[in-house]
This record gives C-alpha cells, sequence and structure tokens, in this order.
C-alpha cells in the first residue's frame, strides 16, 4: 500500500521539534559557545601522555579485522595495561584532530554539529606508570588530569554498576559523563537525543580500538544513577553519566 503526502508528513512529523523555537537558542541569540573542555585550575596535577602516532605495542590493525573481532568482553587478566594503550585509547574515543574555533572542534568520533558534550573521567585501576585514582582526559592537550583517589576504587565502581563484578577486576574504566549546555546551546531540547547517539559513537570506537591492542571492554549503561554521579564527583544536572566501560586485556 502506498501513502499519500499528507500520510508521509504525518509520519515524518517530529513532535519535539516542532517545539523548539530554533531562533531563540542561545547560539542563534549569539551567546559565545561554551568551552570545548572543563577548566582546571592552573596548579592542577596533569600527566602528560605519549604524543599521538608514536605509540609503542600498539600494532596497526585493519578496520576489517578489527570490526571482525569486536565482542564484549568481561573476563580480564590480572595484567596491566601501558600508558602507550591507554593514551591510544583515550584518543580514539575524543581525540582532537582541529580546532575550529573557541568552542568547536573536530574529533575522532563524529557529534551532533562538532559540539561534543562528553567529557571522559578515567578510573585507572592498574596502568603503568599511572597512580591509582581518578583521572580526567584533557583532549585538547591530550594529557590527564588527576582528579581525586578513592578508596577500594574498583568495588565501588562495580557497586555503582548494580553489582557487576567483573568491572572491578579491569585494568581501567572509561567514564563518560554529559555537559548538556554543549549541545543544548546550539539545539535546545533537540540536544538530548544526539547527546545519547555521541555515547555510541565513543564507546563503538574504544570496542575497536581495544581490539587493536590485545584488550576487550563491555559496555555498561545499568547502573546506579546518583551513586555513580556521587563517585565521580559531578553534580547530577549542569554533568552527569551517561555510559561506563571497562576495559582490561584478555
Amino acid at each position: 500500500m502506498s501513502l499519500s503526502l499528507e500520510q508521509h508528513r504525518y509520519f515524518l512529523k517530529d513532535t519535539i521539534r516542532l517545539t523548539i523555537d530554533f531562533s531563540r537558542t542561545d547560539q542563534s541569540l549569539g551567546v559565545p559557545p561554551p568551552p570545548i573542555e572543563k577548566p582546571y585550575a592552573a596548579d592542577a596535577v596533569r600527566v602528560d601522555l605519549p604524543p599521538v602516532g608514536q605509540w609503542r605495542g600498539v600494532p596497526p590493525m585493519a578496520v576489517e579485522e578489527a570490526i571482525r573481532r569486536r565482542e564484549s568482553r568481561r573476563d580480564f587478566r590480572a595484567k596491566p595495561l601501558s600508558l602507550d594503550e591507554v593514551s591510544f585509547l583515550l584518543w580514539a574515543t575524543q581525540g582532537v584532530r582541529e580546532v575550529l574555533d573557541s568552542g568547536t572542534a573536530l574529533r575522532t568520533v563524529p557529534s551532533a554539529g562538532a559540539r561534543h558534550a562528553l567529557e571522559t573521567h578515567l578510573a585507572v585501576l592498574n596502568v603503568e606508570g599511572l597512580e591509582a585514582g581518578f583521572y580526567r582526559y584533557l583532549p585538547l592537550e591530550h594529557q590527564l588530569l588527576f582528579e581525586f583517589k578513592e578508596a577500594n576504587a574498583g568495588r565501588e565502581l562495580a557497586e555503582a554498576a548494580l553489582g557487576q563484578a567483573f568491572v572491578a577486576r579491569s585494568a581501567a574504566v572509561f567514564c563518560w559523563t554529559a555537559v548538556p549546555y554543549r549541545m543544548e546551546w546550539r539545539y535546545g531540547l533537540a540536544a538530548h537525543k544526539v547527546i545519547l547517539l555521541d555515547a555510541g559513537h565513543v564507546c563503538q570506537n574504544l570496542y575497536l580500538a581495544c581490539e587493536t591492542i590485545g584488550a576487550g571492554t563491555c559496555a555498561i549503561a545499568a547502573y546506579h544513577q546518583e551513586a555513580m554521579d556521587r563517585l565521580l564527583r559531578v553534580d547530577g544536572q549542569e554533568e552527569f553519566t551517561i555510559y561506563l566501560a571497562p576495559v582490561g586485556k584478555t
């Protein structure tokens, strides 16, 4: 059965966008864009990561091979990740290719309007050359910003992930948070849909990059929202946890 033009228009109607006045978004009103990454104190402890493209122990792998091998992995060996491997994974998931202006950058993953509303908080449990603790990735500087230490971090993460014990056996946990205003500045309420899409892009890149270094990951969306936000020390409003993925050698 073929549909009439009016029927097509009905089924294609986007009620969210119909309620948004895009002439009234902050971008349309001339408000400066929010920064590409969250600011940090001048005296904050930062760790230089091995330079992009100069990673030791990261062999090349064809995209086809990585896709064929990609799967969720929950069994990790008690073997550390190297700092080069962590540098590679961070770049693969949120690395900056080009800064277009003060509020926009092109990265290794797509994002609606190049807004990139995500922040990467890295829980380091077993990484060579890094003290255990919680860090935040600074994509512009390609550095890790030390945030805090947490006693029994692996156990705390597993409990916040609703008891998924394999989280605690990983070498590092990628915890992605959303800063919604970065996307709302341009898209208003429609931002919330594309933020979720962005999280999927980032995590798939992590899956493929893990295959390159003989590691595995498993995306986790089942977690206690308030508990995870408290653990990462984000307010749950202006920034909140959206996705996480433990990584370990397989």
